[in-house]
C-alpha cells in the first residue's frame, strides 16, 4: 500500500511539473484576465512547492493531495480559456 502511494505521488507531481511547463497563458497581456491566470498559475506553482515541502517531511498523503489540487487550478483555467494547453496528450482532460 505504501508503495502505490508512493507511485501516485511521484506520478502526480510530475504531472503537475509538465503541466506548469505546458500551459501559457492564452489572454492578453494586461486584462483582468491575464490577473486571473497569473493567480490560477501562483496557485499551482505554490501547491507544487506545498507538495515537494511534505513528501520531504514523509507526509505523502497531504504530498499527493497538493500535487492534485494544484493540477486542478492549471486544469480549470483551462477550461476556462485562460491556458493554451497540448490537445493530446495525459496533461490536460480539455
Amino acid at each position: 500500500m505504501a508503495a502505490d502511494l508512493e507511485e501516485k505521488t511521484d506520478r502526480y507531481e510530475r504531472l503537475l511539473a509538465e503541466a506548469l511547463d505546458a500551459a501559457t497563458v492564452a489572454v492578453p497581456e494586461g486584462s483582468p484576465l491575464a490577473d486571473a491566470a497569473a493567480e490560477y498559475r501562483e496557485m499551482a506553482r505554490s501547491y507544487l512547492d506545498d507538495g515537494r515541502h511534505f513528501r520531504e517531511r514523509g507526509d505523502l498523503v497531504n504530498a499527493l493531495a497538493s500535487f492534485s489540487y494544484g493540477h486542478g487550478w492549471l486544469d480549470a483555467g483551462a477550461r476556462v480559456g485562460l491556458f493554451d494547453v497540448p490537445d493530446e496528450g495525459h496533461l490536460f482532460t480539455v
